[in-house]
């Protein structure tokens, strides 16, 4: 067997730092397999994978015995030897396509770019090679997809033209870091699909790196578990998940998600009802005209208090469009109740008293949560509109209790939101929507940018208010192992319309719809389903 890529004791630091980010890592990626590093985020595992193309940031420090690409040491080779080598025989995919693609440039151009440096190819040649690329990479009318800017492309699009420019140059090693973190079940199959056909047709050896023990189990032969810098436990995918011999795979493994939520409770009143709910939007045709695009489509549901309902479906199936509706941020049509109080006739003002039953937890608390404001401030702030008649100390101590419910010191309230991990902060923004005691709290793809054991700690968390304040829970995600987890009832949308609704675990025991089945089978592996 050929080792395509093998590096041997390598050991990163940063300044300040009395551990090593990385330390005395030695691993090896074999022709025509792939080689998962597994771990939570500051494990190291990024930094492991950039070593290879010597791609670290400046300020770190790094040596290792020997860094092998194809029997060759690059360990200590010159710039322009490194040069020659990134994009040509080391491919990298990078995380997130939209910031590494150039918005200002057209797909033709960047792929041509590689082809011109490595290869020294005419423009005619670059347009050639770049075509038969796009079609590799299944990328349908690649004639008209080379015209197009990144921002008119679709995630998965954006992530087939990286893996694209990856192969342009027919590299022996492929680096693919979380290369489907942020897209769809059925987008990620197919990607990961690709990618896996590729490495067999092309002789690759892959180093793929996640924190998702599902695609480790679905694609990859060979595993390393990564952990605070070094490397814990190394082998042959199928048997250390079936006999994981270190604590922290064991954990790693236990904090995938799995079970399912109590059965639902046909005794408690129904709390939040939905008939024939309908979002559409007005859209512009040429002089004067115009249509209706309808991103919620006579949407009909029913959850009773204290119970989940799971949204489910592949970006634009309406699925946040439906949520914003419930929380009257869009104007709908159709009836939707909280209780006895109707919702979707209230507007402007009139709504604002309602505001304190209903809050919201979003995707990324980076993006949510003001780095100018305290904790504190942030937190409190709800009380400063629906709860005036509180003064400052009082609102100090409610926030301080607020904090300790969801598993923060109180002491965190003196602390910016850049001083917190990520489940710390998602913690945060639990506890703004919490302090005003709401009856509804929407969920949308709350723990998606989290690892797995985060998403384990912050999904017992939801568990446990849930409980304890009687809570009425809309989960909106996209992973439906942690929606079968938590939901009692499930919606699954297309196209802005139901194509299947029921309890959770009918909807996964007996699927009724092939799109039901099919995002299920994206979603599970049979070597994890009865984790």
């Amino acid at each position: 067997m050929t080792t395509r890529l093998a590096i041997n004791q390598l050991t990163i630091r940063f300044p300040g730092q009395l551990q090593p980010a990385v330390n005395n890592v030695s691993l090896a990626v074999q022709a025509g397999r792939m080689l998962a590093l597994v771990g939570e985020s500051g494990s190291g595992k990024s930094l492991t994978a950039l070593s290879v193309p010597q791609l670290l940031p400046v300020q770190a420090s790094w040596q290792a015995k020997s860094i092998e690409l194809d029997g060759e040491d690059i360990s200590r080779a010159n710039e322009l030897r490194l040069r020659a080598l990134r994009g040509h025989r080391i491919g990298i995919i990078f995380q997130e396509p939209l910031s590494a693609l150039n918005p200002l440039h057209t797909v033709a151009r960047q792929l041509a770019e590689s082809l011109q440096i490595h290869q020294r190819l005419s423009d005619q040649q670059a347009a050639s090679r770049s075509i038969e690329l796009l079609t590799l990479v299944q990328l349908p009318e690649p004639e008209q997809m080379l015209k197009r800017y990144p921002h008119q492309l679709s995630g998965g699009q954006r992530q087939r033209v990286m893996i694209a420019m990856a192969l342009a140059n027919d590299p022996s090693v492929l680096i693919a870091d979380e290369p489907t973190t942020a897209l769809d079940v059925t987008v990620q199959q197919s990607i990961l699909d690709l990618l896996k056909k590729l490495q067999r047709d092309l002789n690759l050896g892959v180093l793929l790196i996640t924190h998702d023990l599902g695609i480790v189990a679905r694609y990859a032969e060979d595993m390393a578990v990564m952990k605070q810098g070094e490397i814990v436990e190394t082998g042959v995918t199928r048997e250390v998940l079936a006999a994981p011999q270190h604590p922290y795979t064991q954990q790693l493994l236990g904090s995938e998600p799995h079970g399912s939520a109590p059965l639902s409770d046909a005794s408690r009143n129904l709390h939040l009802q939905g008939d024939n709910v309908c979002v559409w939007f007005k859209q512009k045709r040429s002089w004067g005209r115009h249509d209706w695009f309808h991103a919620v489509d006579d949407v009909s549901f029913a959850v009773r208090q204290g119970e989940t309902l799971g949204i489910v479906g592949e970006s634009g199936s309406g699925k946040s469009t439906l949520a914003m509706a419930i929380l009257r941020l869009l104007d709908s049509r159709g009836s939707i109740r909280l209780g006895a109080t109707r919702l979707d006739t209230l507007r402007g003002r009139a709504a604002t008293p309602l505001r304190k039953r209903m809050q919201v937890v979003f995707q990324d608390p980076w993006g949510t949560l003001n780095p100018r404001m305290t904790v504190g401030q942030i937190v409190a702030e709800g009380l400063t509109v629906h709860a005036r008649e509180l003064d400052r100390q009082q609102r100090d101590q409610q926030v301080a209790d607020m904090l300790r419910e969801v598993g923060l010191d109180a002491d965190a309230r003196h602390r910016y939101p850049h001083e917190f991990s990520g489940g710390q902060r998602q913690r945060i923004a639990i506890a703004r929507a919490l302090i005003l005691r709401p009856e509804l709290l929407v969920l949308d793809e709350p723990t998606s940018a989290l690892d797995r054991s985060i998403q384990h700690q912050v999904l017992e968390l939801l568990r446990d208010l849930q409980q304890r304040f009687n809570l009425t829970y809309v989960f909106i995600s996209h992973d439906l192992k942690l929606v079968r987890s938590i939901s009692h009832h499930l919606l699954v949308m297309r196209h802005g319309r139901v194509v299947e609704s029921g309890t959770t675990e009918q909807v996964f025991s007996a699927p009724a719809q092939e799109y039901t089945r099919t995002l299920l089978d994206a979603a599970f592996d049979e070597r994890l389903r009865q984790l």
